[in-house]
């Protein structure tokens, strides 16, 4: 019987652990949601085979991943995409197919060894959504293999590109972008934690929720805020 750890604050991954523990009867999993139980002397007393980083928003501890085998799932095909916000990185560029890349965590900023990648489409849906399905791609076919598979780890290859963490101020929507664009920027913001994609008109900021693209027309709800 083994111990792993799931470090998550996505309520969708900790349903999806609990699918996991039923996959896996045999062994113990997990779930830390707060940056103060990731801490060398608690994870000692449990001794994880992996931790798993599906979704964790704090610095890994230095201590924690050079004692354990520290696991982070990045949505993108590394070493490209390197950095924050990868999903508004890829979506604001037009990139709608991509990997979610396992890679062993290191000191550098998604620099570790590779495990091995999955393809994941996000066409559409809005951020949540795409999440959940990255999520449900994390557990039911990545996580497995590092259960029950020999995971072996290879350096990155190729030449690194580094993502910029995006600011609140640009999730206003730019003037001049297409209808495919416009739907793509209100639903890569659309989710819980981000800013959402705005217009100014006048004294307001107009926000958007809910887009959908049909025929070339975009439809969102919108929510008027003065002096916001």
């Amino acid at each position: 019987m083994a111990n792993y750890i799931i470090a998550t604050i996505k309520s969708w991954n900790m349903d999806n652990c609990r699918k996991l523990e039923e996959q896996f009867p045999n062994h113990n999993f997990r779930i830390v949601t707060k940056k103060e139980e990731l801490i060398y002397k608690n994870l000692s007393d449990i001794k994880p085979e992996f931790i798993f980083f599906p979704h964790w928003s704090w610095i890994i501890p230095e201590e924690v991943y050079e004692h354990f085998n520290c696991v982070v799932f990045h949505m993108t095909d590394l070493p490209f995409g390197r950095g924050g916000s990868p999903l508004q990185n890829l979506i604001v560029r037009g990139i709608y197919r991509t990997k979610i890349t396992a890679i062993k965590v290191d000191g550098g900023l998604d620099t570790g060894d590779i495990y091995f990648k999955e393809p994941i489409d996000i066409s559409i849906g809005n951020a949540d959504e795409i999440l959940e399905k990255i999520s449900e791609a994390i557990f039911s076919r990545m996580i497995p293999q590092f259960i029950t598979g020999n995971i072996t780890l290879k350096p990155q290859q190729g030449q690194a590109v580094v993502f910029p963490r995006r600011r609140p101020e640009e999730s206003e929507i730019p003037e001049g972008l297409s209808q495919r664009q416009i739907y793509d920027y209100i639903r890569m913001l659309d989710g819980e934690g981000y800013p959402p994609a705005y217009t100014k008109c006048q004294s307001r900021k107009v926000y958007y929720r809910n887009a959908r693209l049909i025929d070339d027309v975009v439809y969102a709800e919108a929510e008027f805020r003065r002096g916001k």
